[in-house]
């Protein structure tokens, strides 16, 4: 259930002046079952995030009248399965993780955690947060990149730290009175002593994002630079979405680039509503242009029915055929070079 609490804060000094507050729990528990399968092992396991990201995560706002308003953002990842958290990055580089991200830890607010301030103009967010290079891959994914049928536009991305989320970042929003169009622009920073190194500004970038959304109609374009010293890492992409009312379609497409290597790749499919559930399907495929030009097809399809606003019940099947060196495996299993792989999840996700 989610939980409000509701506080009015009197300003003694303005005398009759108030502000309200609210500060709200929420979250989502999903487990799946994932049996996955390649030419060289197989792995049948229980995890989590198979429909939506398990979360555990806390918010507020705090109104300053004349239309500004401040408010707070906090969102950890859980492995439900086992009790641990998800890690973070703090620096938007390799060196950022550490040893955890081989395994599992203590929970870390490595989803989001900002603070804004909003009115009339916009909103000024600052803290870690999703990348605008990455909304254009989720938003129009029907599996909205989570499981077995997580687009491979996605899954394969050479981009790196910053392919889905930046720490240290200072973001803007455009305001939602604007006809449909939305977009928004980051800064972040990978905080390296600046000494003179070649390094410096490694995990420095800037991420640009712009959409127009009308009834059935939602198209959107983004675009991101990240600086390495071994090489900058660009991130592009155009996704769209139309709802006929039977079904959702939706495509995207993604050019990326990771110092001399170069990847790209598309995903096209749909969601298709089925009494209390939905039908969703996919197929995406990415390659780069490294030796042998390895590239990697998935087909996803799955269903999802709503046993009530909050739970439901799902499962998905895909299968991956690699070429030109690339192993892409699912399920968490492991397949030779150039070989297939198929992935199943059966699993149930609650949201509070």
């Amino acid at each position: 259930m989610k939980k409000s609490l509701i506080a009015l804060a009197v300003l003694a000094a303005a005398g009759a002046a108030s502000a309200q507050s609210s500060v709200t729990l929420f979250g989502i528990v999903d487990a799946v079952v994932t049996v996955g399968r390649g030419t060289v092992a197989d792995r049948t396991q229980l995890t989590d995030s198979g429909y939506n990201s398990s979360r555990l995560g806390f918010r507020g706002t705090e109104d300053l009248g004349g239309g500004m308003s401040a408010s707070f953002w906090l969102e950890a990842g859980l492995n439900n399965d086992n009790g641990e958290g998800d890690p973070t990055n703090v620096n938007n580089q390799a060196s950022g993780t550490g040893a955890a991200s081989a395994g599992r830890q203590g929970l870390t607010f490595n989803r989001r955690s900002t603070v804004s301030l909003a009115g009339g103009w916009g909103e000024l967010r600052l803290g870690r947060d999703y990348t605008p290079q990455f909304w254009n891959l989720t938003v129009f994914d029907p599996f909205g990149t989570n499981g077995v049928g997580t687009t491979q536009t996605l899954n394969s991305i050479i981009t790196g730290s910053t392919a889905v989320r930046a720490s240290n970042t200072i973001g803007y929003f455009l305001p939602g009175n604007l006809g449909g169009f939305y977009g928004q622009v980051q800064y972040y920073m990978g905080e390296n002593v600046q000494n003179g190194a070649a390094t410096e500004d490694d995990g420095n970038g800037l991420g640009l994002r712009i959409g127009f959304a009308n009834g059935p109609f939602n198209v959107a374009f983004s675009t991101s630079r990240t600086e390495y010293a071994a090489g900058d890492v660009r991130q592009s992409n155009i996704g769209g979405q139309w709802d006929f009312g039977i079904a959702k379609a939706m495509a995207h497409y993604s050019r990326d680039e990771n110092g001399a290597i170069d990847g790209k790749g598309w995903l096209i499919g749909g969601l298709f509503p089925v009494g209390a559930g939905e039908i969703r399907a996919s197929y995406s495929r990415y390659e780069t242009d490294a030796a042998g030009q390895p590239e990697t097809k998935k087909l996803a399809l799955g269903y999802v029915h709503n046993l009530s606003k909050r739970t439901a019940v799902y499962t998905t099947w895909a299968r991956v055929r690699n070429s030109g060196g690339a192993a892409q495996a699912l399920g968490g299993s492991t397949t030779g070079v150039n070989a297939n792989s198929s992935g199943f999840d059966l699993g149930v996700r609650h949201s509070f």
